[in-house]
């Protein structure tokens, strides 16, 4: 169940009690002191009498002072520091225009308006995901605001916390406004701050905002599993009795010191069990369930062996997350073992220090308490190395759409961990290659590399890095960026950071150098692929450009990626392909043709239903890839969309009954045959390696032709493969030119 709102004290004039409310904050903070917080809260009070909030918010416990000061008890439950609960108490008036944040800083010091302008700037992140355009990589005020805002949580991580309460606060209190309103806000909190609360390990933030966001975005789920817990409320509470009271019989006769409690399990969690499993609410085991706290990691395991003699274990609902945390850092001993009277029960063990981190998370290691003794962690640093990693959304943002998913993503990702000259550990994505550590050590590293050892041996600036690697950087004094780092199918670069630091490079040239770079850049890649007969205005309009000198400039700068151009190219080709086809073939042929053609529409997949016609929305152009929504039409069968087509969001505001969830089968649409022509130094095993590329690719071959020129040295080899796309098949001729001897490796095209 959620956390229920506790009223605040009030005096007998019926005004809010700051004395009695300042009380319950020692009990979090004890070394508090009582005069600059009370004297924040009172500049609030003032500022309510003076300006008063509409009679709705004060209603629900909305106006500055009341979400002030329930903002700081939460601060205050999270073990922060006195800065944080003051800049919480005065955040909401700053927010509502009703104190100017220069005359904060004038009352009550920079440190605090450092904060609050921190929080204030992650509303940025809040406007652009919940917008149905995408803002990211358009308006730039925007992108600015983002970027101060992942600077100030990296700066100091009590920005996130506070803004993690905050938005506890609000949908806390929405619950009296309208239907609309709720989900919106249910919505953000679920898809950005539950994830953050979850990866900052801070638990009893992301279960409420879990609860509370279930409680609106699926009301009537909510609310038959909370009547189900109701109705069995009393029978659990007796039967949790019980089964506590055994507990602590054992464990007295075992000799570890233990406390012992029921835990309440929270409705979300109940219910994406039930959904995962496929189970109805009686199977659902830890419903029943206690919590026991003991004072080593050697007591848990002995108190789990206690809980296994006393009675028989479920062996599949055994984990244990203390040999194996959770992402997140997350350690506890879970089991499900069938208790007194035949009826399941949950078992949750961990130590004092365990459940402290599991409850407040980053928190729990707080660097403010006292400088001198705080404790750090691996657990800790790891987390603010995450949060680290958030200044990589900076670049992405303009391909992104969707920054939820890519919030969660972080949570997947693996890392690497490798070393400078100077023996320092440098944290990367899994693959990053030696362009990613350059840019990662400092922009001017990475701006004048030029070439790279690891482990004593030069190495090729796409060459993947491994845990343990040893990494320098060759520089030059006048090297510069290469725009061969931007091309994807060279995988020079892996992470958005350094793909960023790029672009921005690129981006200080001038206009005329970027056309006239991207030009060659097109030309290049183009004439390498053979791909003819694409007119350039043909080619903008499919990129959403104005003229083919916009393409050059986006292009040379990093705003416009090669692959983008390839696939619209792509696009250009199947129509004309199609339309040519279907002019020539004869009648039964161009049947057969029109049969081939509907394959990428086989592709799609309506999950529930099959044999529905469906058509490809001309709006936003799906290709396989795409995350992707359908739509049923009158008519004309499901019109398929991108999931961030702004048509289609605005059709589920209008018309959410005819959505209907769709996604790529995974049969592939179409797949071309395609003549390459490899040129190079003739040398023993050069076709070995060439199909070890091929293969390695899952690139089928359907025939090889190779020559040997005895008085030059060379060989040239004509080979037959199969490819979906322009990108596939610039990937493939982009690893063969890597590899020792090849001069050139292009597509062939027979003379007309």
């Amino acid at each position: 169940m959620v956390k229920v709102r506790d009223d605040h004290p009030v005096t007998a004039e019926g005004e809010i009690d700051l004395q009695s409310w300042y009380s319950g904050l020692e009990q979090f903070v004890p070394q508090l002191a009582r005069e600059p917080v009370m004297r924040a809260a009172r500049r609030v009070q003032q500022i309510e009498q003076l300006d008063p909030s509409p009679p709705e918010y004060r209603a629900h416990n909305y106006d500055c002072l009341q979400m002030g000061l329930e903002m700081a008890r939460l601060v205050a439950e999270m073990h922060l520091d006195q800065d944080s609960i003051i800049a919480a108490i005065l955040y909401r008036a700053v927010r509502r225009d009703k104190l100017p944040i220069a005359q904060l800083e004038q009352e009550f010091g920079d440190k605090i308006g450092k904060l609050v302008r921190g929080v204030q700037s992650m509303a940025a992140i809040s406007a652009a995901a919940t917008s149905n355009d995408t803002v990211f990589g358009k308006n730039q005020d925007q992108v600015r605001n983002v970027r101060a805002m992942l600077v100030a949580v990296i700066d100091d991580v009590r920005v996130l916390l506070l803004k993690l309460a905050e938005r506890t606060c609000a949908i806390r209190a929405v619950k009296g406004f309208d239907a609309a309103r709720q989900q919106r806000l249910a919505r953000e909190v679920f898809d950005l701050y539950v994830p953050m609360a979850h990866r900052l390990g801070v638990g009893h933030i992301e279960w409420e905002l879990e609860d509370l966001s279930f409680r609106y975005l699926e009301p009537e789920a909510y609310q038959s599993i909370a009547r189900l817990l109701d109705e069995r409320r009393r029978d659990r509470d007796d039967y949790i009795q019980l089964v506590t009271e055994q507990l602590r019989q054992e464990m007295h006769n075992a000799g570890v010191a233990a406390q012992i409690y029921g835990r309440s399990k929270h409705i979300y969690s109940i219910w994406r069990k039930m959904q995962k499993k496929g189970l109805d609410f009686s199977q659902i085991f830890d419903v029943r369930a206690v919590r026991i706290l003991v004072p080593t990691v050697r007591d848990c395991y002995t108190t789990l062996g206690v809980v296994h003699s006393l009675w028989k274990h479920i062996p599949n609902e055994f984990d244990d997350y203390i040999a194996n945390p959770k992402e997140n850092g997350y350690r506890s001993l879970h089991t499900a073992v069938i208790g007194p009277q035949g009826r399941v029960v949950e078992v949750q063990i961990r130590t004092e220090e365990m459940h402290e981190e599991a409850e407040y998370g980053v928190c729990a290691h707080w660097l403010y308490k006292d400088p001198g003794k705080a404790r750090k962690s691996k657990d800790y640093e790891e987390k603010i190395a995450w949060l680290q990693q958030a200044l990589e959304w900076h670049e992405e943002m303009g391909g992104l759409g969707n920054i939820a998913e890519h919030l969660r993503s972080y949570e997947r990702q693996e890392r690497i961990y490798v070393f400078t000259p100077d023996d320092h550990v440098v944290s990367l994505p899994h693959n990053a290659t030696p362009v990613d550590f350059a840019y990662h050590v400092h922009t001017e590293v990475g701006n004048s590399c030029r070439g790279a050892k690891v482990n004593g041996r030069i190495v090729p600036l796409n060459h993947p890095l491994q845990t343990g690697d040893r990494v320098e950087i060759l520089r030059g004094p006048h090297s510069r960026p290469s725009r061969d780092w931007l091309n994807s199918s060279l995988q020079y670069i892996r992470t958005a950071r350094a793909r960023a630091k790029v672009q921005q490079w690129f981006r200080q040239q001038n206009r005329e150098q970027n056309i006239l770079d991207g030009r060659n850049l097109l030309e290049k890649e183009f004439q390498r692929l053979a791909i003819t007969g694409i007119e350039p205005q043909q080619l903008a309009d499919e990129v959403n450009l104005k003229s083919i000198d916009d393409v050059h400039a986006d292009l040379g700068s990093g705003r416009l990626r090669l692959s983008q151009l390839l696939n619209a190219a792509q696009r250009i080709e199947n129509r004309t392909a199609q339309r040519a086809q279907m002019e020539l073939l004869p009648t039964t042929l161009a049947r057969a043709a029109r049969s081939e053609a509907t394959l990428a529409k086989d592709a799609v997949a309506i999950q529930g239903v099959g044999n529905l016609l469906t058509q490809f929305a001309s709006c936003c152009k799906p290709v396989p890839g795409d995350a992707i929504t359908g739509f049923i039409t009158r008519g004309r069968g499901v019109s398929i969309h991108r999931a961030d087509c702004n048509n289609i969001l605005q059709l589920e505001d209008n018309e959410p009954g005819r959505i209907i969830a769709v996604d790529w089968s995974g049969r592939t649409a179409q797949i071309y045959p395609v003549d390459i022509l490899i040129e190079a130094y003739d040398r023993s095993g050069l076709l070995r390696d060439i199909t070890t590329v091929l293969a390695r690719d899952s690139i089928n071959v359907i025939a090889v032709n190779t020559l040997s020129h005895k008085e030059s040295g060379t060989a040239t080899m004509r080979l037959t493969i199969e490819v979906t796309s322009f990108d596939e098949l610039g990937k493939v001729l982009a690893r063969i030119n890597q590899l020792s001897n090849v001069i050139e490796a292009r597509r062939f095209t027979a003379p007309v």
